[in-house]
């Protein structure tokens, strides 16, 4: 079921109001998800029921994605800016510190709010960030032709494609390491939700001189990368390793960049473990 939350921002132009839609489900200490950019909330359907036992579970559509609206003038899509997002996000929802987890984008940002202590643990599964100046520049070259596809294919060939577990492999192999494993509906779904994304190129310009560069030494920090990534290559996780040294470094055989859809049950026990 899912709800909204509307809360002020801090912008240079004064206060700004963003509304964040989210979806939330379980019992237990909060567990906040964040998902990469092009994608929505239901990234982490094939997670959310098994988190849900152990945890209080808010998955969130980032500002411009899913079905949370743009973020208004004045404020930017930016790190700094989507981190405060979050932070005010966090006191509106009265969630001190929650568990954060994110994937790709969401990842980048669940380690920033790490860094800046408004997490009391971090799993972040191929997190942006970690990437050379090549390795960013495929990606983005990557991601705008994922989006340039979404846009330009009509609805009911999307719905044909996703019927056949080759059509399903056509628009999501890049992300997906078992694409068939996807439902029809999940994929339309998550076509629509690139092919519809507000914050998409704002996003993917303000990602351009993005690098991680801080360790996090007072929180857990769990990097996963899934063996079959082929977005953000999985030596960018050892780099992630030299860069925050107690962080436990977590290889997903056979996953790809969105693992959560590959092994759910793996990627799911390695949140959990990483949230104690």
């Amino acid at each position: 079921m899912s709800a909204t939350v509307s809360f002020k921002v801090p912008s240079p132009r004064g206060p700004q109001p963003v509304t964040v839609s989210y979806a939330r489900v379980g019992s237990g200490e909060p567990l906040l998800l964040l998902h990469g950019i092009g994608h929505h909330r239901q990234a982490w359907d094939p997670v959310v029921d098994i988190l849900a036992t152990e945890r209080d579970v808010i998955a969130v559509d980032l500002p411009g994605f899913g079905d949370s609206p743009a973020l208004p003038d004045g404020l930017s899509y930016d790190l700094p800016t989507t981190t405060a997002v979050f932070g005010a996000f966090c006191e509106a929802m009265e969630l001190e510190r929650p568990h954060v987890a994110g994937n790709s984008l969401g990842g980048l940002l669940a380690l920033e709010l790490g860094r800046e202590q408004l997490a009391r643990s971090v799993t972040a599964l191929s997190p942006a960030g970690f990437w050379s100046e090549a390795e960013r520049r495929y990606a983005f070259g990557v991601l705008l032709a994922m989006r340039h596809i979404s846009r330009r294919l009509p609805l009911p060939l999307v719905e044909r494609l996703s019927r056949s577990a080759a059509g399903r492999t056509m628009l999501t192999s890049t992300i997906y390491a078992r694409p068939g494993r996807r439902s029809p509906e999940a994929v339309v779904a998550e076509t629509l939700a690139l092919a519809q994304a507000t914050g998409f190129d704002a996003t993917l310009r303000a990602g351009s001189a993005v690098r991680f560069t801080d360790d996090i030494p007072a929180i857990p920090v769990t990097v996963g990368w899934g063996s079959r990534d082929m977005l953000l290559v999985r030596r960018q996780g050892v780099r992630a390793k030299h860069i925050i040294p107690r962080a436990r470094l977590v290889r997903l055989p056979g996953c790809g960049h969105c693992p959560m859809n590959d092994d759910p049950a793996l990627v799911a026990r390695v949140i959990l473990d990483g949230s104690r």
